[in-house]
C-alpha cells in the first residue's frame, strides 16, 4: 500500500510536468539534535531503578516548490554510545528501546500545496488529538499515510486522513501494528507501549480520520471522527473559549467530550484481552470534560476536570481505546498527566490544578500540577508535576534546556509497581537549526 501511494504522487507529478531535477533548487534544509537523561526511581524494594541515555539528530531535507509540488524527507539516528545497562531491567526502553543504535526515516512525502489545500502522500507526521506524534522521547512517532488539508476560509481547516501503517517512537521501521500490541510484534521494536494483545492477534489495518479546526479571535474549535479499524470508531469534540474583557485578567473555559463505540471484529474483544484489567463483550466509551482558568501578564492557573462513565460489559469498564497515545499519556484529556491519565486508568473522574509563570522576558517557563484520579478498577492516585523550560537562544539560537519532573503515588491493581510511589525524571537538551 505505501507504494501505491508514492506511485500515484509519482504519476501526479509527471502528469503536471514536473521532473525530478527540478526539485533540487531551493531546496533547505533544517533540523534538530537531541540530547535525553531519562531516570524511574522506585520506592517498590523488589523494583529496580532504570535509566536511559540517548543523543539523537534528526535532519529535515525540503525541495524547492515546482508547480506546487515538493519532496520532503526526514532522516534520524539515535545513540546510547554504549551507556546501556547490561541488565535490561534497569534500561528505560521508553527512551529508545534497549539497543544501543536505532536509526532510518520518519518522513518521506510528496506534497502538493496551494492557498486552498495541501495534499501530502507518504511517511509523515500527523498532529491530531488521538493521532499525532507523541513527542516526549528522541524520536517522534510517524505514519505511512495519505492526507488533506483544506482551507475553506481563514482560520478553517478541514482534514481528512487514511493511515496504513505508523513507526512507533522507538521502532526503527513501520510495522501493522498499535501501542495494545507486544513489543517485537512482526519483527517491530516498540517499547514503552501498552502491549496487551497476545502475539497472534490480527493486524490493525489503519486508521481513516476525518475533522475540522477553527480559530478565530478568543475561540479555538475542533471536531474529529476516527476509525481505528478493528479497534473502535471515535467522535471527539474540543472547544476553548478566551473572553474578551478589555483587562490584565483574560479567563478561558474550555469543554470536551469523547464518544467511542465498535462494531463487530474488534481485535481487543475478539481476544477477551483485559485492557485496566477487564475484558469486555465490546467497546463502549463515553467521556467529558471541563477546564477553566485565567492568564495575568506572565502567569496562567487553570483547574480541569474529567469524567469518563463506567460499563461493566464494556472492555475495561469503559476504557476509552486509544491505538496511539495508551501508555504514551499524549492524548487530549485536560487531566492528563505526564506519566499517565484516564486513558490508561480507566473508567473513573479526575481533577487536575495547574500554575505556569515565564521568568526573564519568556526565556524560563515554569509550570507545576497536581492531578488526583479516582478510578473503578486503578483506586485513587495523585501525580505531582514540575516542568521547567529555559529558551537558551540568548547563548545559541534554538538551544533549549528542559527538566521534566514528576511523583506518582497510590492506586492499585498494579498501577504503580507494588502500589508504592516512584518518581519519573527527564533532563533534556535540544538544539534546532
Amino acid at each position: 500500500m505505501r507504494r501505491r501511494l508514492l506511485a500515484a504522487a509519482t504519476l501526479a507529478c509527471v502528469a503536471a510536468g514536473v521532473h525530478a531535477d527540478d526539485f533540487f533548487r531551493d531546496a533547505t534544509v533544517d533540523g534538530e539534535v537531541r540530547l535525553y537523561r531519562f531516570d524511574r526511581n522506585y520506592d517498590n524494594p523488589t523494583s529496580k531503578d532504570s535509566f536511559s541515555n540517548s543523543l539523537a539528530g534528526l535532519l529535515t531535507v525540503k525541495s524547492g516548490k515546482v508547480g506546487g509540488f515538493s519532496l520532503v524527507a526526514t532522516g534520524f539516528s539515535a545513540h546510547s554510545f554504549g551507556t546501556q545497562s547490561h541488565d535490561t531491567s534497569r534500561i528505560d526502553a521508553s527512551l529508545m528501546g534497549p539497543d544501543n543504535v536505532i536509526d532510518g526515516f520518519s518522513q518521506a512525502y510528496l506534497e502538493y500545496a496551494n492557498k486552498w489545500v495541501t495534499v501530502r502522500a507518504g511517511d509523515q507526521y500527523l498532529s491530531t488529538p488521538w493521532m499525532g506524534q507523541s513527542d516526549s522521547r528522541v524520536i517522534p512517532a510517524s505514519y505511512q499515510a495519505a492526507s488533506v488539508d483544506f482551507k475553506p476560509a481563514k482560520g478553517w481547516d478541514i482534514y481528512a486522513i487514511r493511515s496504513l501503517r505508523w513507526k512507533s517512537r522507538t521502532s526503527d521501521g513501520y510495522n501493522d501494528d498499535n501501542v495494545y500490541y507486544p513489543s517485537t510484534y512482526h519483527g517491530d521494536s516498540m517499547y514503552g507501549n501498552n502491549g496487551s494483545l497476545p502475539a497472534s492477534a490480527r493486524s490493525q489495518d489503519g486508521t481513516t480520520a476525518i475533522g475540522s479546526t477553527y480559530v478565530t479571535k478568543g475561540l479555538k474549535a475542533q471536531a474529529w471522527y476516527y476509525d481505528f479499524e478493528h479497534f473502535g470508531q471515535m467522535g471527539y469534540i474540543d472547544g476553548m473559549y478566551t473572553f474578551p474583557i478589555d483587562s490584565e485578567v483574560k479567563p478561558f473555559l474550555g469543554a470536551q467530550i469523547v464518544r467511542e463505540t465498535s462494531g463487530s471484529n474488534n481485535v481487543i474483544v475478539d481476544t477477551h484481552t483485559k485492557i485496566t484489567g477487564k475484558a469486555g463483550e465490546r467497546v463502549d466509551a463515553s467521556a467529558w470534560g471541563l477546564d477553566a482558568g485565567f492568564s495575568l501578564g506572565h502567569a496562567k492557573f487553570d483547574v480541569s476536570y474529567n469524567k469518563l462513565d463506567s460499563d461493566r460489559n464494556a472492555v475495561g469498564y469503559g476504557a476509552i481505546i486509544s491505538p496511539y497515545t495508551n501508555t504514551y499519556a499524549t492524548d487530549p484529556l485536560y487531566t492528563t498527566s505526564m506519566l499517565r491519565g484516564l486513558v490508561e486508568q480507566g473508567a473513573g473522574h479526575a481533577w487536575k490544578a495547574r500554575a505556569q509563570y515565564n521568568f526573564l522576558n519568556d526565556d524560563l517557563q515554569v509550570i507545576t500540577s497536581y492531578a488526583h484520579y479516582d478510578t473503578v478498577l486503578r483506586g485513587t492516585s495523585h501525580d505531582l508535576y514540575v516542568d521547567i523550560v529555559w529558551k537558551l537562544d540568548k547563548l545559541l539560537k534554538g538551544l533549549q534546556l528542559r527538566n521534566r519532573w514528576e511523583h506518582t503515588v497510590g492506586g492499585k491493581n498494579a498501577l504503580n509497581p507494588g502500589n508504592m510511589p516512584w518518581t519519573n525524571n527527564r533532563l533534556m537538551l535540544s538544539y534546532k537549526f
